[in-house]
């Protein structure tokens, strides 16, 4: 947990960090979101989530709180005085404070800031990488646009949840058979001739900053990507499957619901790209 946080130009103690009652993100989830990782110092893909941040307050139509230069001095000023070199960083804006009313707050109403850090351990994220992960399925039940990236995650939160319990590390989201990602990252498959499959963007899917990269790597490698949609039943009977996320790199994934994927062991395609991704964005 953040020991100090960022609200509106000011770094407080977490405990006192604090915004008002009437914040649009509080009492409509009319705000967006970001995380970056940070390794040793150095931003991972942070050109990929500043684009993807500021898409999304264009969507919203909400004006950028402060510039690129100036959020980068913001967020290394916070991981010092949390005394973090390793830390995944939240980003929260929006649209600010006026009396409740579904209507836009009037012109000139000032778009609230709010950023946290919290130490990341990517040695544990390795291990679990190793062992593989279970993955449950679970009705997507999301709004048309989860291309933004909004404040707006109950859905997310009960599919998680649910995938908890289940004893899965993820929630795989399913739609009319197709799935389409995860709760908090996006979902690929590996299919039997070793080509990566997972599904386009658009309005259903958030286009996730690490899956580009992924995809890239990929290309580097020389493995094919196809962006198409596919079906619970593909997924299972796949070679391999794993997600992507800005919290998870590449997660191998060994089982989804009672399903083993493939020898029940961490792919070496998914290996292969964790290692290529960590070595593009984490590496000095």
């Amino acid at each position: 947990m953040s020991r100090y946080a960022y609200v509106n130009g000011q770094f407080k103690q977490a405990r006192n960090a604090v915004t008002h009652i009437e914040d649009r993100g509080y009492q409509f989830a009319d705000g967006i979101y970001e995380v970056c990782t940070i390794v040793n110092g150095r931003y991972c893909d942070f050109d990929g989530h500043f684009a993807r941040m500021q898409r999304s307050l264009r969507e919203l139509r909400i004006s950028p709180p402060i510039g690129r230069a100036a959020l980068e001095l913001k967020i290394r000023e916070l991981l010092k005085r949390n005394k973090l070199r390793t830390a995944l960083v939240y980003i929260q804006v929006t649209r600010g404070v006026a009396p409740r009313n579904h209507l836009f707050p009037i012109s000139g109403t000032p778009p609230v800031l709010v950023m946290t850090a919290r130490r990341f351990n990517l040695e544990e994220s390795d291990a679990k990488a190793r062992k593989g992960v279970k993955l449950a399925s679970q009705d997507d039940i999301r709004w048309g646009r989860v291309d933004i990236k909004t404040v707006g995650l109950l859905p997310n939160v009960l599919a998680k949840q649910a995938a908890a319990e289940a004893g899965a590390a993820e929630a795989l989201l399913v739609r009319d058979r197709v799935v389409t990602e995860c709760s908090a990252s996006n979902a690929w498959i590996v299919d039997k001739a070793g080509t990566l499959i997972t599904h386009p963007k658009g309005n259903s899917i958030l286009g996730g900053i690490t899956r580009e990269t992924t995809i890239a790597c990929a290309a580097e490698l020389h493995i094919k990507v196809e962006e198409r949609a596919f079906t619970l039943e593909e997924a299972k009977a796949a070679g391999e499957a794993f997600y992507t996320s800005a919290t998870s790199f590449v997660m191998p994934v060994i089982k989804i619901d009672d399903v083993t994927i493939a020898d029940g062991q961490p792919g070496p395609v998914a290996m292969r790209l964790r290692e290529a991704y960590k070595a593009k964005v984490c590496s000095a």
